[in-house]
């Protein structure tokens, strides 16, 4: 949860909408000409707009060297496209989230996330050059194209592909709840299996151009599969619903097809000459340090506590119950996810009493307050109802707290019908009651963790989990995913480089 809520991508996205005239444009891949409501000069504006908009809601992550290293091997793959005079931008966002998108106009995004996942500056080659494949191609401006006869914005059409893109499936289904209220019944901001396919056969050949195996490409879907089995395996075992896909695969499928297909074009380049190495070395070197899972800025989660040492605040969930964090807000959601407990940071122009905010955003018909006080600190209770736009009457239950830095919290109780409420109901106060200034305990526990190299020990996985902050249940597991030896494959050599967590 970031410092102060974030407008969404929506909202950028519905502000950045163009005009409906339309032109005749030569493709750069193809060569063909093509009608399109976006030239090249107004990909370029555009993007550089939606560009501010991602850097507010995810953030670049603050490390220096990792970012120019990720910007030159992008400049390179770049000079060597068929839109080598774009001014690219090539950005790691500060986001866990295994994934990488790309905006019109030359903007092409890795997470952190999906870095720590990937063994070879080859592989984060593969995964640039499929993006720059969809930029060089012009597939934002064509799905624009598509969709303006559907009424929506040429631009929001675009920058909402990539926020579904970068959100998996489950940020899909929950923007599409949004999308049905202001755009065409049925739509879905994704690329075409077509485009998808241009996208791999041109990373491949992108990859080839710059002395990179293409065979790297189909190393990068295997590993990534083996990150969606390993999610489904941890569900598993902890007795849950396998969850859906929320990863570069969940915007890219990855079906036998598909992964058949990147093989034919990668087998085109093989046994061509110069191919140089998969810069291993290179790789780990770069990705030394790098903060793995939450980092300090968007506050930490560390099995049923959440930290923000930003904040000052800290929180404990109930026995059984999970905590999701995101840019805006954290949940802590229970075991049958059907209820829960949503945090927020409240805006200052919100109001500055608990009384002033209640009256301004709830605006409720009916309800009581009452004082509370959560570890010292100021709070109001409000249950009651309010009025929604469709004007409908709505119950709602929430409490107001006064944190450090007399900044306030919105702390209010979901759930997904009375009954889930009513079960509920004990662990959302324990929940509530747990929310906190930071002690020397909670800032002792905050501390973030980072991605290392060493060498394979001849004890294996099993040595190397012993001395790792995961949670011991899934660490083994969760190293040999790291390092390409999840699912059946092989362990490394003993000596070998391989990636942990400290």
């Amino acid at each position: 949860m970031n410092i102060w809520p974030v407008r969404s991508l929506l909202t950028i996205a519905a502000a950045l909408v163009l005009s409906a005239c339309g032109s005749q444009v030569v493709n750069p891949v193809t060569g063909r000409t093509e009608y399109s409501v976006m030239d090249e000069a107004a990909e370029i504006q555009e993007g550089a707009k939606a560009h501010e908009g991602v850097l507010q809601e995810y953030g670049a992550y603050a490390d220096p060297k990792l970012q120019a290293y990720v910007n030159g091997l992008g400049q390179k793959l770049a000079s060597q496209s068929h839109r080598a005079n774009l001014k690219w931008t090539f950005t790691v966002l500060d986001s866990p989230e295994i994934n990488a998108f790309a905006l019109p106009g030359g903007y092409v995004y890795v997470t952190r996330g999906i870095m720590a996942y990937l063994d070879s500056e080859a592989e984060l080659a593969g995964v640039m050059g499929h993006e720059i494949g969809h930029v060089t191609a012009r597939h934002g401006a064509q799905r624009a194209t598509r969709e303006q006869t559907a009424g929506i914005g040429v631009i929001a059409a675009t920058i909402l592909g990539a926020v579904l893109e970068v959100g998996g499936v489950g940020g899909a289904s929950s923007l599409a709840s949004q999308l049905s209220q202001t755009a065409a019944s049925g739509y879905i901001a994704s690329y075409s299996r077509d485009q998808e396919s241009q996208a791999d056969e041109l990373g491949a050949e992108y990859l080839s151009r710059n002395h990179y195996d293409p065979q790297n490409m189909v190393d990068v879907i295997q590993a990534l599969k083996s990150q969606e089995q390993f999610a489904a395996d941890m569900a598993k075992a902890d007795g849950k619903a396998v969850p859906s896909a929320s990863s570069w695969l969940a915007s890219h499928p990855a079906n036998d097809k598909r992964l058949a297909d990147i093989k034919v074009y990668a087998a085109r380049y093989k046994g061509q000459d110069g191919y140089a190495d998969d810069g291993r070395a290179r790789y780990l070197q770069a990705i030394t340090g790098m903060t793995f899972g939450d980092s300090a800025d968007q506050g930490l989660v560390r099995g049923r506590n959440f930290y923000h040492e930003g904040l000052g605040i800290a929180m404990t969930a109930p026995q059984g119950w999970q905590i999701q964090n995101t840019s805006d807000a954290i949940a802590l959601v229970n075991g049958a996810g059907d209820a829960g407990l949503v945090v927020r940071v409240v805006p200052p122009k919100a109001g500055s009493t608990h009384a002033e905010v209640i009256r301004k955003v709830l605006n409720p018909t009916d309800g009581r307050t009452e004082a509370r006080t959560l570890h010292g600190l100021a709070a109001t209770h409000f249950d009651g109802t309010i009025r929604t736009q469709q004007g409908q009457s709505r119950a709602i239950a929430l409490t107001l707290v006064t944190g450090p830095g007399d900044r306030n919290y919105w702390l209010q109780y979901v759930a997904k019908d009375d009954n889930a409420r009513q079960r509920s109901q004990a662990e959302m106060k324990e929940a509530e009651a747990s929310f906190r200034p930071m002690s020397q305990a909670d800032r002792a526990a905050a501390k973030p963790w980072g991605v290392q190299t060493v060498p394979f020990p001849r004890g294996g996985f099993s040595e190397l989990a012993k001395s790792s902050p995961l949670p011991a249940a899934r660490a083994q597991a969760q190293l040999k995913l790291m390092n390409g030896a999840y699912g059946g494959a092989p362990d490394p050599k003993p000596g070998q480089a391989v990636k942990v967590v400290r």
